[in-house]
């Protein structure tokens, strides 16, 4: 089966549509976020965004694996234990599913993010059986066609 495939330049003018950010969330200011939809996988598991914000303090809490490549500003991050890391243009960091951050944007921030929703545990095992049983059913079929049986 061919999938269409739609190729999208990194330079094209992103849709960025308005993201607020929690109102629970914010500890000091007034960040405006907003955010651009680069790409999602087909089964939906995986994404790429753009996302800007305007000066603020707030907390995130991630319930998702997200790769981040900070593009144009800075951002002081500060852990639940307090350790703080000023995090500037051409940074990655990856906050796994679960983590928190206190974000503190001095004038704005650009990033490019790269989302993933981990499978729950008996999915995965559930895959993995899968697709060891499809690679001995595979495996199983060539050793018969080569030895004449089929």
């Amino acid at each position: 089966m061919a999938v269409e495939t739609t190729i999208t330049r990194g330079t094209d003018a992103p849709k960025f549509v308005p993201s607020p950010i929690r109102t629970s969330w914010i500890l000091a200011g007034d960040p405006v976020a907003r955010v651009a939809l680069l790409s999602s996988s087909a089964d939906g598991m995986a994404s790429t965004y753009y996302w800007g914000c305007t000066a603020g303090r707030f907390n995130w809490y991630y319930t998702f694996d997200e790769t981040l490549h900070i593009l144009e500003g800075s951002v002081m991050l500060k852990a639940p234990s307090g350790s703080s890391r000023l995090v500037v243009a051409g940074d990655i960091i990856f906050f796994p599913a679960g983590s928190q951050a206190e974000w503190t944007v001095e004038s704005y921030i650009r990033k490019l993010a790269f989302c993933r929703t981990t499978l729950p545990s008996y999915l995965v095992s559930a895959r993995n059986a899968a697709r060891r049983i499809k690679r001995l059913m595979n495996g199983r079929g060539k050793l018969q066609e080569s030895s004449g049986l089929l």
